[in-house]
């Protein structure tokens, strides 16, 4: 990816680095594939705030993509490479031998006019949907991959997230994620060969508090920074220290270290190995 850079025309443009968006073909989105999508800005059915630090930011079209890729033995041709704003990975539009369009998350290396496919006999080329049951080499990159057979890729979607086939094992393929979190899911799975695109999307720079806010991200407030009231860090005359022995989350657990998973999560016994954490 090729960034473009600002000069410090204004404080906002010091250091400012921003995609060139390479490699898009069109900037507008097939009608037929989108639709409006109000924003609830981190608030549940009740107005009450229940996921901090959200709100505002641009209006969206939402792209309907593709994550089942269940048009089988049915091969399509990349007709272009566009931005949505509702991720941080590039998406491709499809055209169908059938007539049929749809949008795909894109994969790295691929490009206008190549031909992908869902198929159990498809190659282990990019693009490529296949379910891990069929010759797929251990070792190969893939990503949109299933947890649950038919509901759609859940795992490695972001921009430039891969995970990797390590063991076949009965029903069970064992696949390293992208956390670190060694995992096995059922060979009936669909997931696509490669690696997602826009690999340098986290090497960018906004500049500005404003370019945050346009992504629909509200600012953040040191807990110490707060009354006693409102977090556990709070209080005291200037800055004094929380007075604890271990930072907390504003509900008063230990906010490094503490596992948050269920223990009786039906998942758990697919879990080989824990992602990394803190």
């Amino acid at each position: 990816m090729i960034f473009r850079l600002y000069k410090a025309y204004t404080p906002g443009t010091r250091n400012r680095s921003i995609s060139d968006f390479e490699g898009l073909t069109r900037y507008k989105p097939t009608k037929k594939l989108t639709y409006g999508r109000n924003s609830k800005n981190g608030r549940n059915n009740r107005g009450i705030i229940t996921s901090r630090h959200k709100g505002g930011g641009h209006k969206r079209l939402y792209r309907k993509i593709d994550f089942r890729r269940n048009k089988i033995d049915i091969s399509g041709r990349i007709a272009s490479i566009e931005y949505d704003p509702n991720r941080n990975a590039y998406i491709c539009l499809i055209n169908y031998v059938d007539g049929e369009k749809r949008y795909i998350l894109h994969t790295r290396g691929i490009s206008v006019g190549n031909i992908v496919i869902y198929s159990s006999k498809a190659s282990i080329s990019i693009g490529n949907a296949l379910p891990l049951s069929t010759n797929i080499p251990l070792g190969t990159i893939i990503h949109n991959i299933e947890i649950i057979p038919g509901r759609g890729g859940q795992l490695a979607r972001a921009a430039g997230t891969t995970a990797k086939v390590i063991a076949k094992e009965g029903r069970l393929a064992t696949s390293r994620l992208p956390s670190g979190e060694v995992r096995s899911i059922s060979q009936n799975c669909i997931a696509t060969v490669g690696r997602v695109g826009n690999v340098d999307t986290n090497n960018r720079y906004l500049g500005k508090a404003g370019s945050k806010r346009w992504l629909g991200k509200r600012p953040r407030v040191r807990g110490a920074a707060m009354n006693p009231v409102d977090h556990p860090h709070g209080g005291g005359e200037g800055r004094t220290p929380i007075g604890r022995k271990r930072p907390s989350t504003p509900w008063g657990y230990t906010a490094f270290g503490r596992k948050s998973r269920k223990y009786k999560r039906y998942s758990n016994s697919f879990i080989i190995r824990r992602r990394k954490t803190k």
